[in-house]
């Protein structure tokens, strides 16, 4: 058995617009020898098939979907090739390329080389059995050229599937046309010929101008794909749409030898609005996927890179890491780095959804696509291409939007079994029409009563014919396919506008019911460093003094504490001053002289051995701020105690009504931390938790989480942003990484908040509320819909022509009321209060 590791291929099936189809194309490739794991992706048409070694190629998967009866668009992927680019900045000529092209050509396993001497990269495609980018590397090297950077080319092509999606609806606008111009008129030579004046040679007329519709550009297509799917085995609804447009046609000939109904106007009228319905379904599709398509195009097409000294401007796709950046106000940030000169304000909303922006200076970390306000920054490129922020954001939402919601197997399991009983239900329409009119025709005599297209007194042969072809063309499952993705679709997309990233369709339905919200205290309540909170002067002392001591000694010193209380003098508008004889005691506290003075900092036991008095008069200011979790050290000077500092781990700003609103949901907020207890009991009290579990290892938090599993059920989500988190997110059913927080972190949970804040908590819990509420309302109204139409057609009271547009008006309703999450969910309104 070989140990070849399995690959991947994409397809591009434009076709494929409902969760029915997606369930027809994953059938039938489930069918071939090889194939693993099947993805798709009603949003962008794909279907991604991991392929066992010795698995069918992509051609082969090409055949069996379009075997199905829906054509591919693009086939990428599974050649095993791939793509690496190397910079090589001493590639300065044609001359020097030609070296390093015939030296890699030299290497087995190359497929192609392409070297830009103006950006110095050389982009290899090699096979699957060639060199790795390493073995690249050292060929070029050993030619004499230093390599500065070797990455894998693996950008989203966003451009290749906008031109596929527009195709196919310039495709499907063009067949419109084409079937909407001879059956508009046929309907204004109808509409005479029946109530007026009978027109000379009228069965051969409209026969020659719905042939087209029904044949050719217009319809061709659906019979084709009906053939296809007959064949292999499966049923799309274009069966449904060809039983319900070629029987009628055909039908309608007979009038040329025999005297009868004409049937050939209902055959055109079918086609043409299941042609509209198509080209509708792919407009408002298209809206309902736009967000991913609008982030893909968000990132700034070029950059301007410091090269030899100069600034040049050179496509994003080109940067490697280590690139100097250059960014002017205005301009977007090319890609995710680090700044390492200038300060400014960026407008993160992109990735964060906040719309206030952010302060940047040397060191901080900035995201591509943002966009920089108002000074000159230099940036270093750390990320580029498929690990740009930008790009994972869109594989996640291309993730969930591809991913499977457990009420959906409800879906499937009715639209796999549905249209063969739509064409058994047809069929016993048919023989019931032919065999027992007389019982029937009573219902039509009722039903024309308040109904204008039923005709009672029609032949047995026609009512019978209208009843099956009826319930043929209202009984298409799109809706019902339609029901789950679309409401995946736009709540993943508003959830990227506002920095909620939620993984999969599984995550929205479990989210919903979570009871428990476990919170880690660093990092996620707090802000994860310590801050300067409180400064109580002995009687006497002004507090300007107290602090330009505290802060004068502590400025030597690198310890967390001491730097906090250094900050926090400076924000109180107090300069530390110079310090000599600098002595630090270990975890007791430090010592200098600040002027004449001998300044002692530390706890109470360090300053009763120093012989410093007046400290009884602090201890109980002491005593209340360490109860409040503060940490607290006195400050004396020449022997006497001049007051107290006292620093904490600050709350973030919006952790308070973060909680609250956690509450109006009517979770249970439990706190799991690692600190003592009498510092995560301040925090406790002070925000709101209903539980808390203090001095828990990272290795005990797994435990909590079960613990709590077993006392609520499997209810219990959890927020954290640190390494030591990423194993307990795991664990709880819904996992919740903080995005400022560790990359494993943010791999191992279900919904990742770019912004830092806990409120965004709550809006992902409304978020994924309302989206399993659209989900449901969607297959209720879709199954209801079916339900209820289909005997109605059966018994010959709904007109084929009436069916075609309620399907249409039942697939656009299903897509409409996806689309109302995007109003209810208004930037000003982020719980989404608004009905």
């Amino acid at each position: 058995m070989s140990d070849s590791p399995p690959n991947t291929i994409t397809l591009t099936v434009p076709g494929m617009g409902s969760d029915h189809c997606a369930g027809i194309v994953r059938k039938t490739l489930e069918r071939l020898d090889g194939v693993g794991e099947i993805q798709t992706n009603i949003a962008n048409h794909h279907v991604s098939v991991t392929i066992e070694a010795g698995g069918p190629d992509g051609d082969t998967l090409k055949e069996a979907v379009e075997g199905a009866g829906y054509d591919v668009a693009a086939v990428s992927g599974g050649t095993g090739m791939q793509q690496v680019r190397l910079t090589v900045p001493g590639m300065g000529s044609d001359h020097c390329a030609g070296i390093i092209r015939s030296t890699l050509e030299r290497l087995e396993g190359i497929e192609s080389i392409d070297t830009n001497i103006a950006s110095h990269r050389v982009s290899v495609s090699i096979a699957a059995d060639g060199p790795d980018g390493d073995a690249l590397k050292r060929a070029v090297e050993g030619a004499g050229y230093e390599v500065a950077a070797v990455q894998a080319d693996e950008a989203e092509d966003a451009d290749s599937d906008a031109e596929i999606e527009e195709a196919y609806l310039s495709q499907a606008r063009k067949r419109l046309i084409i079937a909407a111009v001879p059956t508009t008129l046929i309907m204004l030579l109808m509409m005479p010929h029946m109530f007026w004046q009978p027109i000379p040679g009228y069965l051969a007329i409209i026969a020659v101008l719905a042939f087209p519709v029904v044949f050719l550009y217009g319809g061709i297509a659906t019979h084709k794909s009906t053939w296809r799917s007959l064949k292999n085995g499966t049923f799309n609804m274009d069966v449904l749409i060809s039983m319900g447009s070629l029987p009628p046609y055909l039908i309608g000939l007979v009038g040329f030898v025999y005297p009868m109904t004409s049937f050939i106007e209902m055959a055109a009228t079918i086609m043409t609005f299941h042609l509209l319905g198509r080209y509708l379904e792919a407009l408002a599709k298209g809206r309902a996927s736009q967000a991913i398509r609008r982030l893909m195009t968000l990132g700034a097409k070029t950059a301007r890179v410091e090269r030899d000294g100069e600034e040049v401007e050179v496509a994003v796709k080109e940067l490697a890491p280590g690139d100097i950046m250059v960014v002017r106000p205005g301009d977007k940030i090319p890609t995710d780095g680090e700044v390492v000169e200038g300060e400014s304000h960026l407008d993160e909303s992109i990735a964060t959804g906040e719309s206030i922006p952010v302060y940047k200076s040397t060191g901080d970390s900035v995201i591509g696509a943002t966009i920089n306000k108002e000074g000159r920054l230099r940036v270093k490129a750390t990320r580029v291409g498929a690990d740009t922020f930008l790009s994972q954001v869109v594989r996640l939402i291309d993730q969930a939007q591809g991913s499977r919601v457990p009420i959906q197997e409800f879906a499937d399991r009715m639209t796999g079994r549905f249209v063969p009983a739509v064409l058994a239900i047809s069929l016993a329409s048919l023989i019931a029409w032919a065999l027992f009119p007389d019982v029937l025709r009573p219902i039509l005599d009722w039903g024309a009563t308040f109904l204008p297209w039923v005709n009672p007194d029609a032949s047995t042969p026609t009512l019978a014919l209208i009843a099956a072809v009826a319930v043929l063309v209202i009984a298409c499952p799109c809706a019902l396919g339609l029901a789950t993705p679309t409401a995946l679709m736009v709540g993943s997309g508003i959830g990227a506008e506002r920095g909620i990233l939620i993984r999969s369709g599984e995550a929205i339905q479990t989210f919903k019911d979570v009871k428990v919200m476990v919170l880690d205290k660093t990092g996620t309540i707090t802000r994860g460093e310590p801050k300067l909170t409180d400064a109580v002067t002995a009687e006497g002392v002004e507090e300007t003094r107290l602090l330009t001591l505290a802060a004068s000694v502590e400025n030597a010193s690198e310890h967390p504490i001491a730097r906090a209380i250094v900050d926090g003098a400076k924000e109180r508008d107090v300069k530390p001053g110079e310090v000599s004889d600098f002595r630090s005691t270990g975890a007791r506290g430090v010592s200098g002289k600040v002027g004449d003075e001998t300044v002692l900092i530390g706890n109470r036991r360090l300053l009763e051995e120093e012989g410093v008095t007046g400290l009884e008069a602090l201890d109980d200011a002491m005593a209340e701020l360490e109860g409040k979790g503060r940490t607290v050290v006195i400050v004396a000077a020449d022997g006497q105690a001049l007051g107290l500092v006292a620093v904490a781990d600050t709350l973030k700003e919006k952790s308070v009504e973060a909680i609250r609103g956690m509450h109006d949901l009517g979770l249970h907020v439990v706190m799991i931390t690692g600190d003592n207890e009498r510092a995560a009991r301040a925090v406790a009290d002070e925000v709101g938790i209903d539980e808390v579990q203090a001095g828990v290892l990272p290795e005990g938090k797994v435990d909590a989480i079960r613990k709590l599993q077993e006392k609520h059920g499997n209810h219990v989500a959890m927020v954290g942003d640190g390494i030591n988190d990423a194993a307990a997110l795991k664990q709880a059913n819904v996992g919740i990484a903080i995005g400022a927080g560790a990359d494993v972190a943010i791999e191992a949970a279900d919904v990742t908040l770019v912004r830092g804040e806990l409120t965004a908590v709550v809006d992902a819990m409304h978020l994924s509320r309302a989206t399993f509420g659209k989900i449901v309302q969607n297959l209720i109204w879709a199954s209801a819909y079916n339900v209820a139409a289909i005997p109605i057609a059966a018994i010959g009271l709904l007109h084929p022509m009436i069916g075609v547009i309620a399907m249409t008006a039942s697939s656009l309703s299903v897509i409409g009321n996806s689309l109302l999450l995007k109003r209810r969910f208004a930037t000003n309104n982020p719980q989404g209060d608004a009905k």
